[in-house]
């Protein structure tokens, strides 16, 4: 720029000084109507300089103003935006430190303002749902229902928490819509499988959940025990409409049509006696517990068989009595038979094993053991000895 203005200086100069040199100075005639305009080429080149220098510093004093105020407008018309975004920086701050009522009203104030709708509900959401707050944790869902955004904008994350809100909110509808929405996500994600399985035993639909299973026992994601214990609500609840909207035969049906990988899964197995010891089939409850007593090496499958509602147990007793025959002081088996006599009604046999069971050192007994000790004693009218075991249990 300053080349530019130095050569048209330049330029105005040689013209105007090249009269002098000339020895003619040279005149300019300007006429409008009746007014006249009489000037010398120097006079009029100089005014021409002139009000060219004035005219370039104008507008740099012009642009600088503009800028000026640019930057004014710009600084009070986002103040408002930027406040949020700082509001929500330091909710998602507070989120993580676990203060969820600070997040929640931190998160609500900066969502809008910010732009960022849909993380600030999400959060805030889910610190509501932390502190028990069902109407907020509502509200915020829907929010975000209101302001759906597509997945590739929010990402599956999103919608996976989305999912777990609703269903800790009870809202299963909403999280089945959700579900369907992105159900052909379920084979490449085992998050969402899981979501899918944990929404189908709410929703009752043991069946689908139990072919569910086959894709969970391939994933390298989902825990063992979340797993077992699905298992276990799938095939309970399986067995037990084969029995309720069919009949015993059904029931025996489809335990046969299993494959025998799926028979011997524990929970699998304890769910089938489950329902067998409810409504009181007892032939083929004997023939799956009788093996595992005579075995005694499944550990996990004899704890639970003690809170089976059993109502036939004779056989089951008689073999336990004789491994008790070779092993007098074993806690396993005292503990066994005391809970089939219980379950059989056999009182005194019950209360003799477990008296024989909790005067073993090393305090071999657990809570299963003192609560059904406890019922043992006061269905014999004991109170004092049961109470004094339910102070064992209190202090356990």
């Amino acid at each position: 720029m300053k080349r530019i203005i130095l050569i048209i200086v330049l330029f105005f100069a040689a013209i105007a000084i090249s009269p002098i040199l000339i020895g003619e100075k040279g005149y300019i005639l300007i006429a409008l109507g009746n007014i006249t305009i009489e000037s010398t080429v120097i006079t009029a080149t100089m005014m021409l300089v002139a009000l060219f220098i004035v005219l370039v510093i104008s507008l740099k004093v012009l642009r600088g103003g503009i800028n000026l105020s640019l930057g004014t407008w710009n600084k009070f018309a986002f103040a408002s935006q930027r406040r949020a975004l700082r509001n929500l920086k330091k909710g998602i701050a507070a989120y993580i430190l676990g203060d969820n009522q600070q997040a929640e009203h931190l998160l609500v104030k900066s969502a809008e303002p910010s732009q960022f709708e849909q993380i600030a509900y999400l959060l805030a959401a889910s610190a509501a749902d932390k502190q028990g707050l069902t109407s907020n944790t509502k509200h915020y869902l829907a929010q975000l229902e209101e302001n759906q955004e597509s997945l590739k904008d929010v990402g599956l994350e999103s919608v996976l928490v989305t999912i777990q809100l609703l269903v800790n909110n009870e809202e299963y509808d909403k999280a089945r819509a959700l579900i369907d929405r992105h159900h052909k996500h379920i084979g490449h994600d085992d998050r969402l499988l899981a979501q899918e399985i944990t929404l189908s035993l709410i929703e009752k639909r043991f069946s689908y959940a139990v072919e569910q299973l086959v894709a969970a026992r391939k994933s390298k994601v989902i825990a063992n025990e979340t797993i077992e214990s699905w298992e276990f609500t799938a095939f309970y609840g399986v067995f037990n409409e084969q029995i309720q909207q069919y009949n015993n035969e059904a029931l025996n049906a489809y335990w046969n049509n299993l494959s025998r990988k799926i028979k011997q899964r524990e929970q699998v197995v304890f769910a089938y006696c489950q329902v067998l010891a409810a409504h009181q089939i007892n032939q083929p409850l004997s023939k799956i517990l009788l093996p595992v007593i005579k075995k005694g090496a499944n550990e996990k499958l004899l704890k639970q068989m003690r809170i089976l509602p059993l109502s036939a147990a004779d056989e089951l007793i008689q073999a336990v009595q004789k491994h008790l025959h070779h092993d007098q002081q074993n806690a396993k088996w005292l503990s066994c038979l005391a809970h089939l006599a219980a379950s059989s009604k056999q009182w005194p046999m019950a209360e003799k094993a477990f008296n024989s069971l909790v005067q073993l050192s090393g305090e071999q007994y657990d809570r299963v053991d003192l609560i059904t000790f406890a019922k043992v004693l006061e269905e014999q009218n004991e109170l004092p000895k049961a109470i004094e075991v339910l102070n064992k249990l209190v202090a356990a």
